[in-house]
């Protein structure tokens, strides 16, 4: 493989749009092909809590969690929750999904994988965003976490990890968090603060500048919805859309949860579920956070963007079909409330702004990167669950590498789509 194929691009998210910035560097031509508009309220990165958290490689299932389900399947509105009705057909994902964490060494080793994929991605993103014209919407002012007290943090394993595979912070007592975060609850007594992670200011804004920024670097962008790809033996002809087809002699697999379809056509059957995910925003806040912050008792992150103050957070395993639950995006609200109580009670609806997507997740906590077993002219490159705007920078070399032949910059064994077939 060499430079100047023509690259099919499925999914203009975070991560297609950066894997067409980096194809075309590498001399490739790139069609992106989505039937909406690059970083609109459709899609998983508009929605995200705008965290560039290299530190984020624990993956959500950890060892004892099978105790929880019982929980989760009871209530509705708790920080993962699972419908009943979706239950059967979830079943053999949550399965992997309860196997994946049952013991501390395969949660070690995911945090490994996920620590290669991560690291650096604040200046990686700074970089696509100086490319696009954009450089005020990300910053690299490290993250805060927050906890109700010190023995909260010392017996979670996700930290015990994080040291291990390199994640360095500062820890923060009470009076030191309270000189930092004046308007917090005083119930939170202890934080510690991740130095080499950022944020996005505005994620829709971010991966609309970077595709205008592969438009005008010579990518074009297909409005349809592709719906399988067509090999002549192994080498890839088209990608099928609702449309018709567009030829090209290789794809790149970047749906996010809509990827299933997809891989299926090709003979790669891969668990691919939705963590449907919500975020209540509310515009000119009086009072909040001076940084950004996870609270851990209410399993969510809080953080300024342009448009207003975001909490985002929790899981429901529902499908992609079902309609959403917005008490969900209530429950929300009402921590960014517990959390900061000179907020006002009563806040006009006009001023608050709920939202509704898929996070793409494989059971593991792993995205899909690299070749489909039937054609290395087809990579897959989905699949991030909660690291998805923060892992995309450099998914999008990755791809790059793989669509031209080159040796990955990060090893992708632990990425393989393979590992689930």
């Amino acid at each position: 493989m060499s430079a100047g194929r023509h690259v099919a691009i499925i999914g203009a998210g975070a991560v297609g749009v950066i894997s067409a910035i980096e194809a075309l560097r590498e001399g490739h031509r790139v069609t992106l092909i989505d039937p909406g508009e690059p970083g609109g309220e459709q899609a998983a990165s508009y929605g995200n809590a705008g965290w560039l958290s290299s530190h984020s490689v624990i993956p959500p299932a950890e060892p004892g969690i099978w105790k929880k389900v019982p929980g989760y399947l009871m209530d509705p509105l708790g920080p993962l929750a699972i419908r009943w009705s979706y239950l059967p057909k979830a079943l053999p994902w949550l399965v992997k999904y309860l196997l994946s964490g049952w013991t501390e060494s395969r949660v070690e080793t995911t945090a490994f994988a996920l620590r290669d994929l991560l690291k650096d991605a604040p200046l990686l993103h700074r970089k696509l965003a100086e490319e696009a014209g954009v450089p005020e919407l990300i910053e690299r002012n490290g993250v805060m976490h927050i906890f109700t007290s010190r023995d909260k943090f010392d017996d979670d394993l996700g930290w015990r990890l994080r040291k291990k595979v390199g994640v360095e912070w500062l820890e923060l007592n009470a009076d030191e968090m309270r000189q930092r975060e004046p308007e917090l609850h005083p119930r939170y007594t202890f934080g510690v603060v991740v130095e080499e992670a950022g944020r996005c200011r505005d994620p829709g804004a971010y991966v609309a500048a970077l595709a205008n920024h592969a438009l005008a670097c010579g990518a074009k962008h297909v409005r349809a919805k592709a719906t399988g790809l067509r090999l002549a033996g192994d080498k890839l002809v088209a990608v099928v859309t609702e449309t018709g087809e567009i030829a090209c002699d290789a794809a790149v697999v970047a749906a996010g949860a809509r990827s299933k379809q997809l891989t299926a056509s090709v003979g790669d059957p891969l668990p691919l579920e939705t963590e449907r995910g919500y975020h209540v925003m509310i515009e000119n806040p009086e009072v909040g956070p001076r940084s950004s912050m996870m609270a851990s008792d209410a399993k969510m992150v809080v953080n300024w963007t342009n448009k207003g103050l975001r909490a985002a957070g929790t899981v429901e395993i529902a499908g992609l079909e079902a309609a959403p639950n917005w008490k969900r995006a209530e429950i929300l609200r009402k921590h960014l409330l517990g959390m900061f109580p000179n907020l006002p009670r009563e806040i006009p609806p006009s001023r608050i702004k709920s939202w509704f997507g898929h996070r793409p997740s494989m059971p593991d906590g792993r995205p899909c990167i690299g070749y489909a077993r039937a054609s290395r002219d087809i990579v897959y490159a989905f699949g991030h669950g909660h690291v998805g705007l923060v892992g995309s920078a450099r998914t999008g070399r990755l791809v790059a590498q793989l669509v031209s032949g080159k040796q990955p910059e990060i090893p992708l064994a632990p990425f393989a789509p393979g590992r689930f077939l």
